[in-house]
């Protein structure tokens, strides 16, 4: 028996520890786990069939933030675009076409260490504000009210975030995660939440968003769960609008037919 109790109680050391090791692991890398970037050298010229601009924004901390705004021919406004937690604008820029067809212009930005955006990651707030300050930006150059912020998985919450805090002509959402600790119980059920540094509560924000808002989930997605979209519907506001598109996955919403046609309701 005592052999026993030992064996035992060994076990439950060893699984206590390993526990302690996978929460230490995931608390020190998260943002090597939530952000996966693509670096791009300084000098790297972008090839895009659509004219661009190349633009550089100074941060609170002086670093360097890269963007590109495509022009559309006879401009109806912005579309203020966050992108996902990979690639860089290299592969991102690509989606210039859908909205330079709508006759809006597109501004599309790396997060810090993407691409040729200089730093790194360290914190939700600092996140948040390099996201506040290029929208601010583009305040200055645009009519609010013609600027329609579109966010895709990742960027999702930092663009409700915005439309919280601003007035824009609308909100859309593609792809999005009710919270990150939502998805983390997702994945990993058995870390506890408390952990997790970048909280990026897309609901909290949601049901303080005044102008319309239309999210869009494909059925098939695989890295966020359509399921966060339904739960998101609980915080729309009467007018909004949810979209669940059978065939879609994950990546290449912004290419998918049934998207596109809803654009041409969406943006006038």
């Amino acid at each position: 028996m005592n052999i026993l109790i030992k064996v035992l109680l060994s076990a439950l050391v060893l699984f206590v520890v390993l526990y302690m090791a996978i929460c230490a692991y995931l608390y020190f890398n998260q943002e090597n786990i939530l952000f996966r970037p693509k670096k791009l050298a300084k000098k790297f010229i972008f090839k895009f069939e659509h004219p661009h601009q190349e633009l550089f924004f100074e941060a609170k901390d002086k670093v360097k933030l890269n963007a590109l705004l495509f022009p559309a021919e006879h401009s109806r406004g912005l579309i203020f675009y966050l992108h996902g937690n990979s690639g860089s604008l290299n592969g991102w820029g690509d989606i210039a076409e859908v909205y330079n067809a709508k006759g809006y212009d597109l501004f599309v930005f790396d997060y810090r260490g993407f691409g040729k955006s200089e730093g790194k990651i360290s914190s939700e707030e600092q996140f948040l504000d390099d996201i506040r300050m290029l929208y601010q930006s583009m305040k200055s150059r645009y009519d609010e009210s013609k600027i329609h912020i579109i966010g895709y998985s990742m960027g999702t919450g930092p663009a409700t975030m915005l439309a919280s805090e601003n007035h824009p002509a609308q909100l859309i959402l593609l792809s999005p995660y009710y919270s990150m600790p939502d998805m983390m119980g997702q994945r990993y059920p058995f870390v506890p939440k408390f952990i997790l540094k970048y909280k990026l509560e897309t609901y909290k924000y949601l049901g303080k968003v005044s102008v319309p808002v239309t999210i869009f989930h494909g059925k098939k997605d695989r890295s966020i769960y359509f399921g966060s979209s339904l739960k998101l519907k609980q915080h729309l506001k009467p007018g909004d609008g949810l979209f669940l598109l059978e065939s879609q996955e994950h990546n290449g919403m912004d290419n998918n037919l049934e998207y596109q046609a809803a654009l041409d309701e969406l943006l006038p």
